[in-house]
Parts: C-alpha cells; structure tokens; sequence
C-alpha cells in the first residue's frame, strides 16, 4: 500500500506534469451511507468527508487524524457519529458564483521556514507558469541523472514512496508551523516516512519517474494545503 496524498493537507496539486490533480479530477461518484469506508487510490480526505456529509473536522475527530490528514490506499474509515452530527437544516439558498481562488501572497510571510535550494540546476518552469493549460505549483530545475537532492529545510519526511499518477518517486517533508515542502520525479529515494531530516541533508537522487520525460526536479513549497512561490523563500542566486 503506498500513501496517498490527502486534499485537504497538502501537497502537491494539480496541474500536468508539474503539479497534482486537483480535488475536482479525483471527485468519486455518489454519497457513502455505510458506517465505514475504505479508501481507494485518488480518494482526499475533504472529498470523502463531503461525500459522508460530514466536516473535515468531524472526520478528522472520529478517526483521531491531524493535518496532514494522509491517507493510505486501503484505510479504514469510520463515519462519524450521527448523534454528534448537527440536525440536517432547511435547503440553503442558491450558492453565490463561485470566486476564483485567492492569489498567493507576493511576498515572504512570516513564520515561513528558511529554505535552501534543493539541487543546483536551473530553474526550468517558474511557480504559476502554464503547463498544458494548468498553472505550475512550485518550480521545476533542470538536472543530471544521479546529482543529489537536499532537504530545503529541516522537517520530518510524511511520505517517501511512489505517486504513480503524475510524479513518480516522491518525497514530502513537513516543518514547523504547517510548511511543507515537495520533491518529484525523483530516480532514487534515499528516505523513510517518519525520518527526521536536516537542512540540506541529502535525501534523494536525480532520475526521471513519473510524467517527466527528462532528469529534473519539480520542487513545492505548500502552507497548508496551499500553494506558495518557492522563489520568495529561497535565497537569491549569484
């Protein structure tokens, strides 16, 4: 079984080969009634508290889950208890148009971990770039098969495994204060879930996996769930 990434925790999100899928491209059909739920490959967790007609919070609760909120294929879910549910009020009013989604800060916000670059090879796509129609979530270096990869700070490894949908050998770190960062593509995993890591210690090698066609690297910065310019919290290259 091989973790999946959780919606509502992080990270790495949609778009072609330099993002994961948004919760819409993974949103399964219909309503869960039964009192449990196994989890599929592609489920996030805000999708099947939605589907459960419960909150993040109460199925977080239930389960005694923290954000993150990872999942693993095959996990075993409990529905919140109903009497803890409050009673189903009358239909709502038609929901205002949607807005589109906030854009992220233009500059470092406080609290923000201090990040070191991850591998020295160029940047090849910058943070909000179109990729097949999708704007990029983090950026993408250009690199040789083989040339280490680096903690861009120090954190504890929430997932090291295989994403096989989109980008193959991955790696994410959480740090302090709900920071997350993101390794993709990557040839060779040198990283265990549940592993302390340093800034810039090595944790991975360049390779070619997932929808990469070419040795690099696509590197997130996440708070929360959100996606965040890693350009504004890297230090400047001379």
């Amino acid at each position: 079984m091989r973790l999946r990434l959780a919606a509502a925790a992080l990270l790495l999100l949609p778009a072609s080969h330099a993002a994961l899928a948004q919760p819409e491209d993974l949103l399964p059909a219909g309503p869960i009634a039964g009192a449990t739920y196994t989890v599929r490959a592609g489920d996030t967790f805000s999708v099947i508290a939605g589907r459960m007609g419960v909150t993040v919070d109460a199925l977080a609760a239930a389960n005694r889950m923290t954000p993150p909120y990872i999942l693993r294929e095959g996990q075993v879910l409990k529905r919140p208890d109903p009497a803890a549910r409050p009673p189903r009020a009358k239909p709502p009013a038609p929901a205002p148009a949607r807005r589109e989604p906030e854009a992220p800060p233009a500059r470092r916000e406080a609290g923000a971990p201090r990040l070191v670059w991850p591998t020295s090879g160029a940047v090849t796509s910058r943070f909000g770039a179109m990729v097949k129609g999708l704007p990029n979530n983090g950026i993408d270096l250009a690199a040789f098969a083989g040339m280490t990869v680096h903690a861009a700070a120090a954190g504890k490894v929430v997932f090291a495994g295989t994403e096989p949908e989109r980008f193959g050998q991955l790696i994410l770190i959480a740090h302090e204060g709900g920071w997350v960062t993101a390794y993709a593509y990557l040839g060779q995993v040198r990283v265990k879930e549940g592993q302390t890591v340093t800034a810039r210690q090595i944790i991975a090698r360049i390779g070619k996996s997932g929808e990469a066609r070419r040795p690099g690297l696509h590197f997130e910065l996440r708070k929360g769930t959100a996606p965040r310019n890693p350009a504004l919290y890297l230090p400047i290259r001379l």
